[in-house]
């Protein structure tokens, strides 16, 4: 039977495998031509010598230049391969050494490895070792010796069909600076280790089935390795990792996976226990991708530290550590006995796809990242039929769909312990509010009666609300124009205008937020023939930002196109002025949610309004003036439907405002010697919104956005006549009170007439 056929051995053929191969190897070669044989001595063959059998006893070395051999068979003695040699098979034995370098071994032996090590090590370097029929690599142990065979393999290529290399009891297999080694037989292995150790540094190690290994030593306490640091295993069609006890022997492995390594199952699985075995597996800085499968009656302890991630299902694992920085995601059902959290997150797969993780116990302190589907009522679950302990987070997937029953989605079941859970930032998104987390029992729930407006309510609401203001933003503006146009009443002129904004919408509205609003308008002007009309039109744009805090913001981009009469008698002082306006909003909300995830959603809709003014300007002494005014202004805009992505529905019934103002400007006009005019003014009035009813719906749930009540306003700017044609004017105004402040407003202007 083939020492290949592992997993067929049985205990009595396991304990003579070693001893019947190596007497079958002495006996192979002693059938064999003795071309060369080297006893105490030492011999040096290059290309010119013929290719023949060598055999190596008592301290004896052979060195290969470039030469070529068949099999060498070296007992207690040195064997050195240099650039270019090409070998059939080496089998070292009795601690004999060996140095392969920018060799070939090519093998075609139907029963031994290409490159066999009894009790003998060797340094392996630029090399290409190949088994066309078994094994490239084997180390072995004997039963009387203390230490195995030892391989340290550098930059070098090691294959076989059965298996790329394999090691038992003491010995050692080393891989380091890009070596390969391969099984490439469909059913092979990578690399088979029997109670051995291995390593692979910045190296690649893959099976035609399963990646690496693991069997029992027999009547052997040795516990298996494996260290990965910066390499690779792959399994191409089983597992990376396979632990294959033997049922009645103790068997144990650990496995260290470090610094970017790479685990890949072709079957998703990259670790596989069976037959009682015990694995413990650490992983530290790398990122893991497969299944972890423990069968019923053996063992797997896993660890997560240094900013190391597992994605795969877990079953049947006899206890997980979640360190700090590092997670577990959920690709399906798991079952975890004991888990232990350091900072650590396990997060329940993608959020469209739902899953359960049991178990037994959990302690420490880590957060859960959570799907939810709230319309439908299904959720990941936390199940743990034991004690739970520590403080835990819950970070609940926000949704824009409304809830069926949210005091009947369960989150959390615990069988007792003093364990504290909470949601990350006190509050889960789910359509129309946000919810809090209640306690039941030993169960956590999403509470119904702890629920306050939604991040994307909030969005929604703002952007209703916010035209009127943009509308009346645009529009101030405009009456600082009366100063320069009582500089020279009567004639043409164009002017420009640039102006900002800021607002802020008061929390009691349910809706608190600050808006800024820039822009420009440009605009011309005429006299009406023998009349004290003046009659203009208008174009601008503007853009308003909108801060909603928690990540949540919104934009509207305002066009506008207008027309205008002014009616002024110099004699009585009197005027009045209307302003006709339509605008095309175009409007983007931008949400930050709850589980740090973000939504977005725009619509388009239009709006127009009116505004009128009468009072009258009247001269005191001095170049002192006073000038008290009325102002109604009203504002229609367009109601719209959108929804959010994340499933969030809005709809807005059309948007009105009504505002009245009354106050009076007190200014001067100063004649300086250069000809031109500087007139300062300051103005107060008191503004009323009479609006109290504007209606939104958030997945049928409705909200009234009620900016009405009363404010101050206060204003100070100058209008300029540098000349005869041109006027320039700045202006400065505050709001204060009622729903909606203006903690600043600000233009500027000029105006050329002819």
């Amino acid at each position: 039977m083939s020492v290949l056929t592992h997993f067929e051995l049985k205990p009595l053929s396991k304990m003579m495998k070693v001893p019947t191969i190596t007497f079958l190897m002495f006996a192979a070669v002693q059938a064999t031509a003795q071309a060369g044989h080297l006893v105490g001595e030492q011999k040096t063959i290059d290309s010119s010598d013929l290719k023949n059998d060598w055999q190596l006893d008592h301290k004896s070395e052979l060195t290969l230049n470039g030469a070529r051999a068949a099999t060498i068979l070296a007992n207690d003695s040195a064997l050195i391969v240099n650039e270019g040699s090409q070998v059939d098979d080496i089998r070292a034995t009795q601690g004999s050494t060996v140095s392969i370098t920018g060799a070939t071994v090519n093998s075609n032996h139907s029963g031994f490895g290409a490159v066999r090590l009894d009790d003998s090590s060797a340094v392996i370097r630029d090399s290409s070792i190949t088994s066309n029929t078994t094994v490239g690599l084997q180390a072995f142990q004997n039963f009387n010796s203390d230490k195995g065979g030892v391989a340290e393999v550098f930059n070098s290529t090691i294959r076989g069909v059965l298996g790329g290399a394999m090691a038992y009891g003491n010995s050692e297999l080393h891989f380091n600076d890009g070596t390969l080694v391969e099984g490439t037989g469909a059913d092979s292995y990578g690399v088979l280790l029997e109670g051995a150790s291995a390593s692979a540094s910045q190296s690649s190690i893959v099976g035609g089935k399963n990646g690496v290994v693991f069997t029992n030593d027999l009547g052997s306490a040795n516990v298996a390795k494996l260290v990965l640091d910066n390499s690779s295993v792959e399994g191409r069609s089983g597992s990376a990792l396979v632990v294959e006890g033997y049922p009645g022997e103790a068997m144990e492995v650990e496995i260290d996976v470090r610094n970017g390594s790479t685990l890949t199952g072709g079957n998703g699985t990259l670790l596989e226990v069976n037959g009682g075995a015990t694995a413990n597996m650490n992983v530290d800085n790398s990122r893991l991708n497969g299944n972890v499968i423990v069968e019923d009656g053996s063992t797997a302890h896993l660890n997560l530290q240094n900013s190391a991630g597992l994605t795969g299902q877990l079953k049947n694992v006899t206890s997980l550590n979640v360190g700090d920085a590092s997670f577990w995601e959920l690709t399906g059902d798991s079952q975890v006995g004991a888990l232990s959290l350091a900072g650590g997150t396990v997060k329940f797969g993608d959020t469209d796809a739902f899953y359960q993780l049991d178990l037994d116990s959990l302690e420490g302190n880590g957060t859960f990242v959570m799907g939810t589907d709230f319309a439908r009522g299904v959720t990941d679950f936390l199940n743990i039929e034991g004690e739970a302990k520590g403080d835990h987070s819950l970070l609940l997937a926000a949704s824009g769909a409304e809830p069926v029953n949210p005091e009947e989605i369960r989150i959390v079941h615990t069988g007792g312990g003093d364990a504290h859970f909470s949601l990350v930032g006190d509050k889960v998104d789910v359509g129309a509010y946000s919810y809090g987390l209640k306690k039941e029992g030993t169960d956590w729930f999403l509470d119904p009666n702890n629920r306050v407006i939604s991040p994307g309510t909030r969005s929604v609401l703002a952007l209703f609300n916010t035209a009127p203001t943009v509308w009346y933003g645009e529009a101030t503006s405009l009456r600082t124009r009366m100063g320069e146009l009582r500089f020279e009443p009567g004639q043409a002129g164009v002017w420009m205008r640039g102006y900002g904004n800021k607002y802020k919408v008061s929390e009691s509205t349910g809706v608190g937020y600050d808006q800024s609003q820039q822009g420009f308008t440009l605009g011309a002007d005429m006299p009406l023939t023998d009349s004290q009309w003046l009659v203009g039109v208008m174009a601008g744009h503007s853009t308003s930002d909108l801060n909603l805090k928690r990540g949540t913001s919104g934009n509207v981009k305002s066009y506008y196109l207008g027309a205008y009469a002014t009616w002024m008698d110099e004699e009585s002082g009197l005027y009045f002025d209307a302003v006709a306006k339509v605008n095309r909003f175009q409007n983007e909300s931008k949400v930050g949610l709850s589980d740090g995830t973000s939504s977005k959603g725009k619509y388009n809709n239009t709006g127009g309004g009116l505004s009128a003014e009468f009072g009258r300007h009247i001269k005191l002494d001095d170049g002192f003036f006073v000038e008290p005014y009325a102002q109604m202004s009203t504002v229609v805009i367009q109601g719209a439907n959108y929804t959010l992505d994340n499933g969030l529905k809005a709809s807005g019934e059309r948007t009105r405002s009504i505002m009245a103002k009354a106050g009076a400007t007190v200014g001067r006009d100063i004649q300086l010697d250069s000809g031109s005019v500087v007139q300062p003014y300051l103005r107060a009035a008191m503004v009323h919104e009479f609006a109290n009813n504007n209606k939104v719906s958030v997945n049928n749930n409705v909200f009234n956005n009620d900016l009405s009540g009363s404010r101050a306003e206060f204003g100070a700017g100058v209008a300029v006549k540098l000349s005869q044609n041109l006027q320039l004017h700045a202006d400065l105004e505050h709001s204060s009170g009622g729903k909606v402040e203006q903690p600043w407003g600000a233009n500027v202007g000029v105006r050329y007439t002819w």
